[in-house]
Parts: C-alpha cells; structure tokens; sequence
C-alpha cells in the first residue's frame, strides 16, 4: 500500500510540474484520469513494489547523494589534470568487487554510482559482483576500498 501511495504522489507531482496546468479544470482532470489509468495497469501488471516504486529511497539518498557529487567532483578534477597533464601516469586496470546491497535496484544504484564517477566504468554485474574498468591505481583503489558500497548500503536500508 505505501508503495502504491508513493506512486500516486511521485505521478501526480511528475504530472502537475512538466504539465504546468495548476487551474484548468479540464486539464486537471485528464492528469488524473490518465495517473488512475496507469496506476490500474501497474497494480494488474504487478509491477508496485519496492523496486518498481522505491519510495523508502528518497529519505536515505538525501545523505548518499552530496556525497556522490562531492566524489564525482574530485573524480572529474583528477580525470581533467591528467588530460591537461600527459605526464600524470595512467594505469587502466578490471578489477571485481562484490556488491553489499541486498537487491538488485541497490546494486544498480552501486554501478551507476561507480560509473558517474569520471575515471571508473561498470563493465559488468554478475550476481553480486561487479566488474570495473579504472584509468588510473587511485581510482581502482577509490572502488576497492568499499566506501562506495557500504554508503548504497546504507541508503538501500541496510547497516
């Protein structure tokens, strides 16, 4: 039931916002009869579920999310001095790490996360295991270290 709720609201809000149509009557009712309409089919389709509306997710991501940017921003610094400085090494390596989230939206959010960073790119996921191409020794380390991990962790519910 929370998650159909979540839904509704996070439809509605979409809707009223790229809409723009706060007052026409009209309008206002087409919006709703179109968000009653894809709502029956996602509960027929059985798609309302905690990863087909994560709406625990909003409140845990507003701590991991500045986090992240502050990540992707040191990340693009270092990415962007070795463009303007050849000299700076690079050593590209794969490496594998296992993914602490216990389903499967959490290890999505770990990938993406891993590959928002400049520098890293999920290559492939396997069950709980992720492999990462890194440019540089800095960067591997960065993944291995598994801050990244427990932080999605963290914001998937878990620890």
């Amino acid at each position: 039931m929370r998650n159909l709720v979540g839904l509704v609201v996070v439809m509605a809000a979409v809707w009223l916002l790229w809409s723009g149509h706060f007052r026409d009557p009209l309008l206002l009712g087409f919006g709703a009869v179109s968000l009653a309409l894809v709502v029956v089919i996602s509960v027929r389709m059985r798609i309302v579920d905690d990863e087909g509306a994560p709406v625990h997710l909003p409140p845990r991501l507003i701590f991991y999310l500045p986090w992240l940017v502050f990540e992707i921003v040191k990340a693009n610094v270092d990415v962007a001095l070795r463009i303007l400085r050849p000299r700076m090494p690079i050593s590209p390596r794969v490496i594998r790490v296992r993914a602490g989230q216990r389903t499967d939206l959490g290890r999505v959010i770990y990938a993406n996360s891993i590959t928002l960073t400049p520098g890293t790119v999920t290559i492939d996921t396997e069950g709980d295991e992720i492999t990462v191409h890194a440019l540089t020794r800095k960067a591997a380390e960065g993944v291995l270290t598994g801050e990244m991990d427990r932080r999605v962790a963290r914001a998937e519910g878990r620890g």
